[in-house]
Formats: C-alpha cells, structure tokens, sequence
C-alpha cells in the first residue's frame, strides 16, 4: 500500500483498489449485447441500505436516469445498489426514455430483493438512443452478486482508452474505514459539477445529510476543476454511498475526525478527477494549472479553469510549445481582477514571466519539459491567499478524429 498524506491526514492507497473495496460492496459487469464483446452494463450493490448523496450535470437536458434516481434520493436518502449501461445514454428519449429507466429501476429492485427507490439507475453514450430493453432485462435476470467483479470499471467506459479506480484506507474511532471509487470521462468534460459518472463507495457509517454536504464540496475542488473540450454532458453524476459497516461512530461535520473523513473523500475524487483529465479523448499529456495569490479561492479557481481550458493553451501544450503569452492571454480574459504588474508564472521550474514582464528562458529545456506526459503551469497573481488547482489536456488531433466519428 502506498502512503498519501492529505493534509496532515495518512491515507493508505489500496493497490488495484476501487468501489468494490470497502466492506458490505459487490461490484461486477457483463456483456448484455449493446457492445460486440466488452462489458456494456455494470453494477454496485451493498449488503446494507446505504446513506447516499448525488451531485448532477448542470446541462438543462437531463437525461431520464437522473431524474429517476433524484426522485429515489429524495425519498430516504439511501440506496443499495446501482445499475450502469453504456452505449445508450437515455437522454432526450422523452416520455418512454423515462418510462424505461423506471422500468429498468424496477426490474433491478425485484431482482435484488429490495425496495424500487433502493436502485440508482445511470446511462451513457450517445444521445437519442432508447435502451434495448429486451436486453436490459436479460442481462438484470443474469446477474450474479460476486461474479465478474472486476468487470464494473470497464462496463462503464465509452471512449475511455482504460479504467479509473482507487481506494483508500484510514482509521476513524479505532476502526478501519476504506473509500473506493471508480468514474468514466473522456470527452464532454468540463468544470460545470461532474461532467461524467463517478461513483464512491465507503464503509463509514456517515449522516446522510452531512454525507451530501461533504459531496457538495470536494466536488467543488475536484470534479469541478477539470477541463477537456468545455462540453457539459446531458447524464453526468456522481453518487456516494457510505452503509456503515465499519462500524465507526457516526460521523458528522462536529464529529472529532470529520476532516479525515473529507480528506479521504477529497483524495479519491480528486485523483479520480485526474485520470479523466489525463485520459480525455486524443489526450498524450495531463495539464495541471496552480493559481496562488489571488484575492480568494472563487478567484483562483476561475483563472485556473480558464487556464486549462484555453484550446490554444492546450495545442501549444500538445505542440511543446512554449507560448507563454497564450497562458497570460487567458488570465486576462478570465473575468477576475488583478493587477497585471504583479503577476509572474512558470512552467515547471521555468521562470517565463514576473512582475508583469517576460524573462528570458532557455527555450530546448521549455520544449524539453513540455515533452513530458505531465505540465504543470504555475500562476502567481500578488492580490491575496486564493489558490486553486484544475486539471485539463492538451488538444490533438486525435480529438478530432474520435468525435468526428463518434456514433460510426
């Protein structure tokens, strides 16, 4: 196990760790005909009821998964198991699209034995299809709980070229307490809520209502600062669920060691956050913008985003080109104050620009840099104690292509 510390908390990375690692959680997938040979429907299940919280895509066009599931959250605040497709995404398919989801949520509750608002439903892939539900309802008649549990990551994948997961481990109250998470992205990604799946698990026994508030905010500094292409999806959502077995004292926000909780959630999401990043469509490098100095967090947050999600930041990136100018171009346009006789930046350890003006730099060893799968562009603005950090990629050509081409 490696060890991460998160402010001043000791996390323990589980190794191939996912939702499927804390205590009471069965995971698994299957190929139910949507796709020729890969997984194309996924689930998680907990031996308990579990407290649960979700946050959604801001899109106007919902799709009819998420609102089934809201409508199941509102009810008790709980859930017990989850059913993933890919492929069809259910969105825009009017009143038989809902009509389906609902469908599909009742045949996985009769199936499993538990109440229908127990079930979260989510869709993805392309837009407009209905689900096949001749197969959806042979594949829920299929499941085993325990079989093919490692399947779940990759029968939730799109374009996705791998699977996102990982679990950590702590100590809360003398128990040991595990968070696992598993998420799809590629592209439709950007920081506007959670512009993917993303699903967490945890073993804490957690109050339902602060469960949704922690969920609220490490999705803030998480999920929300990552950038591909600047498309908010249609189905995007993150659902946390925390069924207790643990057996710790529960938690809340005045509980003694409510911030090892968060820093734990925090720590799952976040590198969740960047594995979608690094892997967005076509991507070949992983950016990540530091903002400090700003006037407040809100402040940083916005500049890092621009950053990030500036296209000609992202070909220059791709190009290993140094091109400054591009990335103090994108500061300025990013609506927030500042003083531009105080801003300086680096790329790396390259001082490129301070106090408002270029500095020279040795142009091979920034090329050299920018040829590596990770970039880091640091901003530092002189207006206060605001940072913030967020995740995006370079553009290729390969982006193109693959969106070009997307429903072929």
């Amino acid at each position: 196990m490696e060890k991460i510390i998160e402010k001043h908390v000791q996390l323990n990375e589980l190794e191939n760790g996912g939702v499927g690692s804390p205590k009471g959680f069965i995971t698994g997938g299957q190929n139910i005909g949507m796709r020729k040979t890969k997984p194309d429907m996924g689930w998680i299940y907990s031996e308990r009821p579990a407290a649960a919280a979700g946050v959604y895509t801001t899109n106007l066009f919902q799709a009819a998964p998420l609102a089934v599931t809201k409508a199941s959250l509102a009810k008790e605040g709980k859930l017990q198991a989850i059913l993933v497709n890919t492929v069809s995404a259910n969105s825009c398919t009017g009143e038989q699209g809902l009509k389906n989801a609902c469908t599909t949520q009742k045949w996985m509750a009769n199936h499993l034995g538990i109440p229908e608002h127990y079930v979260g439903v989510a869709s993805t892939g392309v837009i407009g299809l209905q689900l096949p539900m001749d197969k959806m309802k042979k594949g829920i008649d299929r499941i085993k709980l325990g079989e093919a549990e490692s399947w779940f990551e990759e029968a939730i994948l799109t374009t996705d070229t791998k699977t996102k997961h990982i679990a950590v481990q702590f100590t809360i109250d003398g128990k040991k307490v595990t968070i696992g998470g598993a998420c799809k992205g590629s592209g439709m990604i950007h920081p506007n809520m959670a512009t993917m799946l993303g699903f967490v698990t945890t073993d804490a026994d957690v109050d339902s209502d602060d469960l949704h508030l922690a969920l609220k905010k490490v999705t803030d500094r998480t999920f929300n600062r990552i950038t591909v292409d600047g498309d908010t999806s249609t189905n995007d959502m993150v659902l946390v669920m925390a069924n207790g077995m643990a057996e710790n004292k529960k938690l809340t926000v005045n509980h003694p060691e409510w911030p090892v909780f968060m820093a734990g959630l925090e720590t799952v999401c976040r590198e969740l956050a960047k594995l979608i990043a690094g892997d967005g469509e076509g991507a070949t490098k992983l950016i990540e913008v530091r903002v400090t100095g700003a006037r407040d967090e809100e402040s940083a947050k916005a500049i890092s985003k621009t950053i990030v999600g500036s296209s000609l930041v992202k070909t220059a990136v791709f190009g290993s080109d140094a091109n400054w100018g591009r990335m103090i171009c994108a500061i300025g346009y990013s609506g927030e104050p500042f003083d531009p006789t105080k801003v300086s930046m680096t790329l790396g350890d390259i001082v490129m620009f301070e106090h408002g003006m270029p500095v020279a730099f040795d142009e091979e060893k920034a090329k050299s840099y920018l040829d590596q799968d990770k970039i880091v562009i640091q901003a530092s603005l002189g207006e206060g104690d605001g940072e913030a950090v967020a995740w995006g990629c370079d553009l290729t050509y390969d982006y193109v292509k693959i969106n070009a081409s997307y429903r072929s």
